[in-house]
C-alpha cells in the first residue's frame, strides 16, 4: 500500500509538535512544508527562519520547504499540484489558504485550530481564551473552507486552564495534545470512519491578534482582568512609573480591597508589591523585570524603588 501523501503547512512554535507527529508516522509521507519566509527579529532585527523551518531542518527536511511570499501565484499552484498531495495539513500558518489549493487534494486540507470552535476563530485564540478568563479551552481538527477557521468539524478535544498557566505553559500543551489528536483524526479521516460536523455559526466569537496597546496595564480594569492579561500576554505587558517601563511577569488577585485610586502602589504591607485596581480589588505582583533588565520578585522591587502608584 502507497504511502499518504502529505503537504504541511505551518510557521509558529505551535505547529512543531504536529510536524514531528506526522513524521513519526510509517504509513505518511511528507513530500512538501510549506511555511512563511524568514522575517527580521530581536534588536537586531537579524534574519531569522520560522520554527517550523527550523525543525524541518533538524528532522532532515530541508529540501522539502518551500517559503512563497505569495501562495496565490501561479508558480506557488504549479508547485503545490506537481506534488500530487493526498491531503494538506495546516497549523498555525499565519495565511489563508486559497480555495484553489485546499480542495485540490483527494482528502482536501485539515487545519489543527488551539481553540473549541466555533469560539475563538482567528489569530489569537489562546491569547484570548487566557484574556476572557477561560476555565476550559481546547483543540479542534477541521476541514478549510473560504472562511476564517468556518470550516465543518472532524474532531474536538478539551483541555483545561489551570491557575498557573500562562500564554507558554497553555500553548506547549496544546500544541502537544493537539499534534497527537491532528495525527488521530486524519487517520479516521482517510479511513471514512468521521463524519464533518458544520458549526454552530450563530454562536461564533473572534480572537483577533495582539494589538500593541494591549500589552500595556490598565490598572482601572477589574483585578482579575488585570491578572489574566498578564498570563495571556507573559512576558510583555508593562507598566510604567516616573516614565520608566517595567514588565510584569506575573500576579495574583487577593482579598484586600481599597477606595484608593487604580493604579496606587497599596501601603503598609512589607511583604510584597500590591497595586489597586479600578474594581477598588489589589492585586500582588509576584515576579517582574526592573527597568534594568533584571528579573526580580516584587518584594525585592519594592526595597530598591521608592514608588507610589503606577500608571
Amino acid at each position: 500500500m502507497s504511502k499518504l501523501r502529505v503537504v504541511f503547512f505551518g510557521t509558529s512554535l505551535f505547529a512543531v509538535p504536529s510536524l514531528e507527529e506526522l513524521t513519526k508516522e510509517e504509513d505518511i509521507q511528507i513530500v512538501g512544508i510549506v511555511t512563511q519566509p524568514d522575517r527580521p527579529a530581536g534588536r537586531g532585527k537579524k534574519l531569522t527562519p520560522p520554527p517550523v523551518k527550523k525543525k524541518a531542518y533538524e528532522l532532515g527536511l530541508s529540501e522539502l520547504v518551500y517559503q512563497p511570499e505569495k501562495i496565490k501565484s501561479e508558480e506557488f499552484k504549479n508547485w503545490f499540484y506537481s506534488l500530487k498531495p493526498d491531503v494538506a495539513i495546516v497549523v498555525a500558518y499565519g495565511k489563508l489558504i486559497p480555495k484553489r489549493i485546499f480542495e485540490f487534494p483527494k482528502y482536501k486540507t485539515l487545519n489543527l485550530h488551539a481553540s473549541l470552535l466555533p469560539k475563538y476563530r482567528g489569530a489569537s485564540p489562546i491569547h484570548r481564551a487566557l484574556m476572557a478568563g477561560e476555565k476550559i479551552t481546547g483543540n479542534t481538527v477541521m476541514l478549510i473552507n473560504e472562511g476564517l477557521d468556518s470550516g465543518d468539524i472532524l474532531s474536538q478535544e478539551e483541555e483545561p486552564i489551570y491557575e498557573e498557566d500562562n500564554i507558554v505553559s497553555l500553548s506547549e500543551r496544546l500544541a502537544t495534545k493537539g499534534a497527537k489528536l491532528l495525527v488521530k483524526t486524519l487517520k479516521g479521516w482517510i479511513e471514512g470512519k468521521i463524519t464533518p460536523k458544520e458549526q454552530d455559526h450563530s454562536q461564533a466569537t473572534y480572537a483577533p491578534p495582539i494589538a500593541k496597546e494591549e500589552y500595556r496595564i490598565c490598572w482601572k480594569a477589574e483585578a482579575q482582568s488585570v491578572v489574566d492579561r498578564i498570563k495571556a500576554l507573559y512576558p510583555n505587558t508593562y507598566t510604567t512609573f516616573n516614565g520608566k517601563r517595567i514588565k510584569i511577569l506575573s500576579a495574583k488577585v487577593t482579598d484586600i480591597k481599597s477606595d484608593l485610586p487604580a493604579g496606587t502602589i497599596y501601603p503598609n504591607n512589607k511583604d510584597g508589591l500590591y497595586v489597586v485596581c479600578g474594581d477598588q480589588r489589589v492585586v500582588k505582583i509576584l515576579e517582574l523585570i526592573n527597568p534594568k533588565g533584571k528579573k526580580v520578585k516584587g518584594e525585592d522591587f519594592i526595597r530598591g524603588y521608592r514608588i507610589e502608584r503606577f500608571t
